[in-house]
């Protein structure tokens, strides 16, 4: 392939999807050599380890960079917990980590950048809930509301009860999901005994 084209098309890759991956670059029949060509021009950044993007001049970086990242070195996991918590703008927990939730038996991958929580979940406790987002040009998973706040409580140990309810009463009083949502995602998470008298309390 001719040198120039190769690189438009690279370029033209990145700006679509927001960020391309080196591994992705044999998919479009493109060498990684035309990346570190385009880096060396300053056609194109890399973002961390494998991952490049259009330089920040040029690119809408936006306030879920973290999770585009992270979803594009991970494109199993799906966002969860603190970080979904935060995307659905519920709470005050600022998450350092990038939380992701697995299926039960994957590997948890090595990520450089950003730094990445991993919860594994199995059946449809992490199949259900899942929506589908475009950030930066990325598809994005993460999980409703109203699932969310079930993992919440799913894993109190691991973010603390004060979260779960502080997810639940704003979540509740903001009207951000249906009552019989989160009941069913409740059972489904196999926590609807916990959830049960915080739910009644806060539909009384």
């Amino acid at each position: 392939m001719e040198k120039r084209t190769a690189e438009k098309r690279t370029v033209d890759i990145a700006a679509r999807r927001g960020l391309v991956r080196a591994r992705d670059m044999k998919a479009h029949r493109l060498h990684t050599q035309v990346l570190t060509r385009l880096v060396r021009e300053g056609k194109i950044e890399r973002s961390c380890r494998g991952l490049y993007r259009l330089p920040l001049s040029s690119y809408e970086m936006t306030e879920h960079h973290g999770l585009v990242l992270a979803t594009a070195e991970v494109p199993k996991g799906v966002v969860c917990l603190i970080s979904a918590l935060q995307f659905h703008q519920i709470g005050s927990q600022l998450p350092r980590q990038v939380w992701i939730a697995l299926p039960r038996g994957t590997r948890t991958p090595a990520i450089e950048y950003p730094p990445v929580r991993v919860v594994h979940v199995s059946g449809e406790a992490f199949t259900a809930g899942i929506e589908e987002h475009t950030l930066e040009g990325q598809r994005v998973r993460v999980y409703s509301v109203a699932k969310t706040v079930a993992d919440c409580f799913k894993f109190r140990n691991r973010i603390g009860m004060d979260v779960a309810l502080e997810a639940l009463n704003e979540g509740w009083r903001e009207r951000k999901f249906k009552m019989a949502d989160v009941a069913e995602h409740a059972r489904i998470c196999r926590v609807w005994n916990v959830m049960r008298p915080y739910l009644e309390a806060i539909a009384s």
